[in-house]
């Protein structure tokens, strides 16, 4: 099995410095170009042999929803308010309560850490942005190169979803936060190495079970503690559309990956392990950190002894663990995938419920939309 140097860049997964070092330059850029590699794949085989994906292709085009007409963007929302509103609901350790003795915020205020909270928030919400559009690109890709109809048709659907979810998350920064953020290094580097893979499965894993399984996580995390309705009904619809777009990765690669060599389910499990150590490293914030001028390894040290922001950055893995386990990566092989998932301190998620089997429980929004209708 290759390295960790070989596969991350460094030997130790928790080198706060080389995390760190990884930053990006081209904050001031518009475009970002990618050499996206993979055939666009013709099949002439139009026969619907895949029951499972036809099922959840007509469970998409029944739940297709209105971003500019279904949620109530008519809510005020008083961002510093939601702050507080949101700390106080969930008995959340607030700025003082850290141990700030001869750092960086030792002579920060309530009103510093107030305004901490609020870039929190921005930032967050633009790294949901930029995921979206890194998953409407990725899933334009999945039409031209997968190779049965079945998954065409349903990947289709998903195109007008990630559509959706880059625009509503654009809508909410723009009108009711204070400011965007630029794509976190971490987040870019990945979504650029699922893009360059000719692979069109290593686009499913990457994007499907990976990318948005962690957002399918982070999302019920935040709908959860947030205070801000307009804001816990958007991850609402969001998250039933993630669900089964992640069940859709989960149910084409189970098929997939019983026909691959040893060697082949090795890389996918390097893959994997990369893909999770990005995805946990762009959740330090370090662009916030830079926004208030502060050094960002002391920042990060102080930021991360608050209870919560470990156990956040623990559920994050909740989904990806089960589902990695449901494609046979966590012991194919030598287990390698459940050692580094050992390692990472995310294991205990292997037996939780994998996507595939609980997407139709997180899919109720097309019903209350009907019934809204109807009791209209």
């Amino acid at each position: 099995m290759a390295t960790h140097q070989e596969i991350i860049g460094r030997d130790d997964i928790n080198d706060l410095e080389a995390i760190l070092a990884i930053s990006n330059t081209d904050v001031d850029e518009i475009q970002h170009i990618v050499e996206s590699n993979g055939d666009a794949i013709f099949t002439w085989d139009y026969e619907r042999s895949r029951p499972a994906l036809g099922k959840l292709y007509e469970r998409a085009k029944k739940s297709q929803w209105n971003a500019q007409t279904d949620l109530p963007w008519d809510t005020d929302v008083d961002q510093e308010h939601v702050v507080l509103a949101n700390a106080l609901a969930n008995n959340l350790t607030f700025g003082p309560e850290l141990d700030t003795k001869g750092t960086p915020f030792e002579k920060w205020g309530d009103a510093e850490w107030l305004d901490f909270g609020v870039q929190s928030q921005n930032w967050t919400l633009s790294q949901f942005l930029h995921g979206e559009q890194g998953a409407l690109i990725c899933t334009a890709k999945v039409v031209e190169t997968v190779p049965w109809i079945d998954a065409k048709y349903y990947a289709a659907t998903q195109v007008m979803d990630e559509a959706r979810h880059v625009e509503v998350f654009a809508k909410y920064l723009d009108e009711k936060l204070s400011g965007h953020y630029p794509i976190n290094a971490h987040l870019k580097l990945l979504l650029d190495d699922i893009l360059h893979d000719s692979r069109w499965d290593m686009t499913y894993l990457g994007m499907q079970i990976m990318v948005e399984g962690l957002a399918l996580a982070a999302f019920g995390f935040i709908q959860q503690m947030t205070t801000e309705p307009l804001l816990k009904k958007l991850l609402r619809y969001v998250m039933s559309d993630e669900a089964r777009h992640v069940a859709f990765g989960v149910l084409s690669l189970q098929e997939y990956y019983q026909q691959l060599t040893a060697k082949e389910l090795q890389e996918r499990q390097e893959f994997a392990f990369e893909a999770a150590v990005r995805m946990r490293d762009r959740f330090l914030q370090q662009e916030v950190f830079d926004h208030f001028g502060v050094d960002t390894k002391e920042a990060v040290k102080i930021v991360m002894q608050a209870p919560e922001r470990e156990l956040f950055q623990t559920m994050l893995f909740s989904k990806i663990v089960p589902n990695c386990k449901k494609l046979g990566l966590l012991d194919a092989g030598d287990a390698w995938l459940r050692d580094r998932f050992t390692e990472l301190g995310v294991i205990q998620f292997e037996d939780w419920t994998d996507t595939g089997e609980e997407y139709s429980t997180l899919d109720e929004v097309s019903k209350d939309r009907d019934e809204a209708a109807v009791n209209a």
